[in-house]
């Protein structure tokens, strides 16, 4: 099957039998009775505002759940046993910490728990949401409950803490409490640890770990400012979310008993999805964040509207949010995403905003901005060119890309317009930088990297390889469809190592998992990555919910996990992920809830026939084993790896008490220890001799200039011939003190073996294809 057509339509109600069952609210061959279920206490009873649905809250519910029957990877139908998943999912989203909803709660709301498949699509062409709401009205009491008794507390302000009981910090998986009083008890040693923590924080002195400073009045008073502050700003949170924020949640409940990489997207969220995929935004440039229920500018982005007016600078508070020539609407104590989306808008239109500037809190001044498209560079690709001594008396020079995500750009329905940005394009820039620089190896530092197109890291892998297949993919028929490279350029033939760790997803692990097969890269890093190796497909529901409605807010995205990646060895990267070459010690390691496997419904791991491809067999195991015993014996002597050893123990200590102190004396004896600890390293690292390193930074912005920017300067400054053919008139890269990264660190050791080991080699593979 050819990459188009494994491109499913953005809508999927164009397949006509499945559209026209959704729109006319004909039921398909599965049944779905309208439910008898008796109801439990409504919002009115528990005397909270009363909630509604917004008008095609239940159209929306309806034909979500349509979609995610018919289309779905698994083709599971929405019964009795997903209405459990879907059921549980909601009340974990409400309560992820197991301390709110009582036992008798849930014990109410059985009849919810089986049947929330017919209250979904037992009726007509709409969803009955009675469940979401009701649940979520005994949420919000619950909450209120929860703040009026911290806040007795509070005002008693009687907290000892010479026991020896302790505080449970992962509630995820322990039980909810029994009752009213068993949730008090649970309420009581949260705040108690939060004051402890409060308490520690103003006693400890923050020069010297040894020193214990007396508290004053004053102190006190700051600690129960502090948390009282902090439960009402998160009460309102909670009792400021309207429809839009529940449905959102509700139906993510759906959604994730499918697998937890389908969702709902409300506007909100779908533009959000666009902004990370594309790197870019139409607004003012600026960073905003929450302060005490203020809307903050916290940093002005270079050459945005924001900086461009030298009207507006960080810590100024946003107290109201206009549109052109519209009447303000003031933002305080608003959801912050809601503000953002206000201030969010079509290119070349015209925002207004109220500030309260830093130096005035009292005064007031409006500013009129204009939206322009906002690049956000600081996660595109970007290189460093290491310089280093060899054994030989001359240099070394390898290069080191770092890639945050696969990126490309993405338009959703009314978003307009964005510049076109491509992974694919921008590492090939970097790459065509590092070989006119004359690197002897690269490293692809894919860390952190959750993943992003598919079509970019086809196209990435494609810079590598001649050409062949990439990836395959299955659907739900059991069709194997193929992601190929068809470009026989290759724009680096050198050696090539990939650095991946827990968080390396998605396209990022296809690209590893495709480098590693072909025999083209070591991969290094983490025991294994993520383990996501499932595809989703963007389906907006405007064109169904919309459809002979009068309404015209925008109904939001279903992302649907259609398929399901396999390596063209066969296997798949879904839960396992992509096993590294060689394994470099990682807290990460060692902790099971990290990755695909801890999440919940996570698809399985299974394999289907591999394909053939022209391996390279340029990092054959004896290379590998050679290469990873090397590796072994620094790593061994290695005083930062050492450090990472004692804070692997220090994590499975602390896995196995499973709950900490609320002894204030074992307390602060606990973090004297660790600030001891972190004071030896600190002193041993800052006495160490710089490494024999420069370090050049190279953008995408930069690669198609002459010469080298270094990351650090010395005082001095000269020409200097780089390479013998580029000349900088700027000041030399200095030797850079050591830096704290030991992964990367050992990464270049593995490459220089690497290149030294290879250099005997011929690599007819390689200089075939080039």
């Amino acid at each position: 099957m050819s990459r188009k057509e494994l491109k499913i339509a953005g809508v999927l109600a164009v397949c006509a039998a499945i559209y026209l069952s959704i729109v006319s609210g004909c039921s398909t061959n599965k049944s779905h009775p309208t439910p008898q279920i008796s109801v439990p206490t409504n919002a009115a009873a528990l005397n909270l505002p009363h909630r509604t649905p917004a008008a095609n809250d239940g159209r929306i519910a309806y034909v979500t759940a349509r979609l995610m029957e018919e289309f779905h990877y698994s083709q599971q139908p929405l019964d009795m046993e997903m209405s459990k998943k879907f059921f549980d999912g909601y009340i974990d989203s409400l309560d992820p910490r197991h301390e709110n909803f009582l036992q008798s709660d849930l014990a109410e709301f059985q009849g919810y728990r089986t049947n929330l498949d017919n209250f979904t699509i037992g009726g007509r062409g709409t969803a009955d949401l009675t469940p979401s709401y009701t649940i979520f009205s005994r949420f919000l009491k619950r909450a209120e409950q929860h703040f009026d008794y911290v806040n007795e507390l509070l005002a008693d302000g009687k907290f000892k803490f010479t026991g020896d009981d302790g505080y449970e910090i992962d509630r995820r998986h322990s039980p909810f409490p029994k009752d009213l009083d068993q949730a008090k008890e649970l309420w009581r040693e949260r705040l108690r640890y939060e004051y402890l923590q409060e308490k520690l924080n103003d006693e400890i002195s923050p020069t010297n770990a040894e020193a214990i400073l007396p508290l004053t009045k004053t102190n006190y008073a700051d600690i129960m400012e502090t948390l009282s502050r902090h439960y009402a700003w998160s009460f309102h949170q909670t009792t400021n979310m309207d429809s839009t924020d529940v449905l959102q949640l509700y139906l993510n409940g759906l959604t994730h008993a499918y697998d937890p990489h389908s969702d709902y997207l409300n506007n909100e969220h779908a533009q959000d999805f666009s902004i990370q995929m594309s790197l870019s935004l139409f607004g003012i440039g600026a960073q905003l964040v929450e302060d005490d229920g203020y809307c903050t500018i916290r940093e002005l982005i270079p050459g945005g509207p924001a900086a461009a007016s030298k009207q507006l600078n960080p810590q100024d508070r946003i107290i109201s949010v206009a549109q052109s020539n519209k009447p303000p609407v003031d933002v305080v104590g608003m959801d912050l995403g809601k503000v953002v989306q206000l201030i969010r808008g079509p290119k070349g239109t015209q925002v207004r905003l109220t500030i309260s500037p830093l130096q005035d809190r009292a005064a007031r001044k409006v500013v009129s901005l204009t939206r322009q498209e906002i690049k956000l560079e600081d996660s595109e690709a970007k290189a460093e060119l290491i310089e280093m001594p060899d054994n030989h008396g001359g240099t070394n020079r390898i290069g080191v890309i770092n890639l945050p995500s696969f990126y490309a750009t993405i338009d959703l329905p009314g978003s307009g317009a964005h510049s076109i940005k491509s992974t694919s394009a921008d590492v090939a820039k970097l790459l065509k930088k590092l070989k006119e620089e004359h690197v002897a190896g690269v490293i692809i530092d894919l860390r952190n990297n959750g993943g992003g197109s598919l079509e970019e890291a086809r196209k990435f892998v494609g810079l590598f390889i001649k050409d062949g297949p990439v990836v395959l993919s299955r659907s739900p028929d059991g069709t194997i469809g193929e992601e190929v490279d068809d470009d026989p350029a290759i724009q680096y033939a050198g050696p090539l190592v990939v650095l991946v760790n827990r968080f390396s997803a998605s396209a990022s692990e296809i690209a590893a998992g495709a480098l590693q097969d072909y025999g083209r890269a070591l991969i290094v890093g983490d025991k294994s990555t993520f383990g996501k190796g499932t595809v989703q497909n963007l389906n907006p529901l405007a064109p169904i919910v919309l459809l002979n409605s009068k309404a015209t807010n925008d109904p939001g995205t279903v992302k649907i996990t259609i398929r399901k990646f396999y390596r063209v060895s066969g296997a798949s990267t879904q839960l396992r992920g992509v096993s590294s070459d060689i394994v470099l010690p990682d807290v990460l390691n060692r902790l099971p809830d990290i990755g695909e496997s801890g999440l919940p419904n996570a698809l399985p791991w299974d394999t289907i026939p591999p394909v053939f491809y022209d391996k390279l067999n340029l990092t054959p195991p004896a290379l590998v084993a050679d290469l990873a015993a090397r590796s072994t014996e620094r790593v061994a002597t290695n005083r930062d790896f050492n450090y990472i050893s004692q804070d692997i123990a220090e994590q499975e200590r602390m896995r196995t008490n499973k709950t900490v102190s609320l002894n204030e004396k074992d307390e602060i004896k606990e973090r004297q220890r660790i600030a001891k600890m972190n004071k030896v390293r600190e002193d041993e690292r800052a006495n160490r001799d710089p490494l024999p390193q420069k370090i050049y930074d190279i953008t995408v912005e930069n690669a198609g200039q002459p010469g080298l920017t270094p990351a650090v300067e010395n005082d001095e400054t000269n020409s200097v011939t780089v390479a013998g053919t580029n000349t900088m008139s700027s000041a030399v890269a200095k030797k850079l003190p050591p830096p704290f990264d030991p992964w990367l660190i050992e990464t270049e050791n593995i490459l220089e073996d690497y290149i030294s080991m290879s250099s005997t080699n011929s690599q007819p593979k390689l200089a075939h294809q080039l």
